[in-house]
């Protein structure tokens, strides 16, 4: 047996042959300058970016999504009813047994309310009002928040909350309050006026419009000082200093520095009193209840739109009212917006 043939496997222990790589791969092919091939990079995987892309927009519009649905249940659809409303009116049918019918008007209930001269002269209401109330609001609360800033003001918590108070006090109670001060036979103040000499009737046709421009004042002018107060306090105060160093005084430097820097708000403060005042309602409705007051029912347009649809029932004419107060405003906006733009792009 020991002459017999044993069967060539390579090794001497008589064992399979083992794979030519010590971990038990395959030989990698040859690269083309005879090294190993690497292993394919990371750059043909698919990238991580879309996905990342997708979950910021996910959250964003996650977030954004109850704003969008307030805003459209309180803005969109409020302003699409209304324009659909103010295309239709009740008329009667023959002899007026059937009761009002609803039809198509068109443009009819908007033709109706620039045809009304009550409607019209609302507006030339308004534009006085403007023209008092818009000069004595900006400027007041420039003033105020100045004197606020500098540093010579003590007790400025104090004088912010003082200022704000009257803010938060609503529109109403605010009208309230100030018929009773303008009343003759309660008002102190008015017994103290004709004690010195003066006589006024805040209820009179000359009165009236002085009279709410003064509440409205009352209202908003510390709001508004408080948003230039915080704008002012955004001033770097290294060119404050700098100005000081070169000799300017503090109205040099309240002019030339530091309301050219809070531009912005002021143009902001202007949009949205120019807006509010669009809007006067509730003081000229609270005190055309008072006792001899010179306010109609019809004195501004918001308070036309009102009288045509809670008091003569007339829905498609209070609609269309109300629409092209609307449009004034969206104007009047737009034309603020291009003229501060247009100063700001000049060098």
């Amino acid at each position: 047996m020991s002459g017999a043939p044993r069967p060539a496997s390579g090794n001497d222990g008589g064992r399979p042959p083992e794979a030519p790589s010590s971990q038990g791969r395959p030989p990698e092919a040859p690269s083309s300058q005879g090294r190993p091939a690497k292993a394919p990079s990371s750059q043909g995987r698919p990238s991580k970016a879309p996905s990342s892309r997708a979950r910021t927009r996910l959250a964003a519009g996650t977030l954004l999504a109850p704003f969008f649905a307030l805003f459209t249940v309180a803005m969109i659809v409020p302003v699409a009813y209304a324009l659909w409303l103010s295309l239709f009116t009740e008329k009667q049918s023959g002899l007026g047994f059937d009761g009002p019918r609803t039809v198509f008007d068109g443009l009819g209930n908007y033709a109706a309310a620039l045809g009304d001269q009550a409607f019209r002269e609302g507006f030339w209401v308004l534009l006085g009002y403007c023209a008092f109330y818009i000069p004595l609001m900006g400027g007041g609360a420039i003033v105020l928040a100045l004197l606020l800033d500098t540093a010579l003001a003590r007790a400025r918590r104090f004088f912010q909350l003082a200022l704000f108070l009257p803010h938060a006090i609503p529109g109403l109670i605010a009208a309230l309050i100030w018929i009773y001060l303008y009343t003759p036979q309660l008002s102190p103040v008015v017994a103290a006026m004709e004690a010195g000499g003066i006589g006024f009737d805040f209820f009179s046709s000359e009165g009236t419009l002085p009279s709410i421009v003064n509440i409205a004042l009352w209202e908003w002018l510390g709001y508004n000082v408080v948003i230039f107060y915080a704008a002012l306090q955004a001033v770097d105060r290294s060119l404050l200093e700098a100005a000081t160093v070169d000799g300017a005084g503090n109205w040099r430097i309240a002019f030339s520095i530091k309301l050219p820097l809070i531009r912005s708000s002021l143009v902001m403060v202007l949009l949205f009193t120019i807006i509010g005042s669009l809007q006067l309602f509730t003081e000229p409705l609270i005190l055309s209840r008072g006792s001899g007051s010179a306010v109609t029912s019809t004195w501004t347009p918001n308070m036309y739109a009102y009288s045509a649809a809670f008091e003569r029932n007339d829905y498609g004419l209070a609609a269309a009212a109300s629409v092209l107060i609307a449009l004034v405003a969206a104007v009047l906006s737009f034309a603020v917006t291009r003229f501060t733009n247009r100063k700001e792009a000049r060098p």
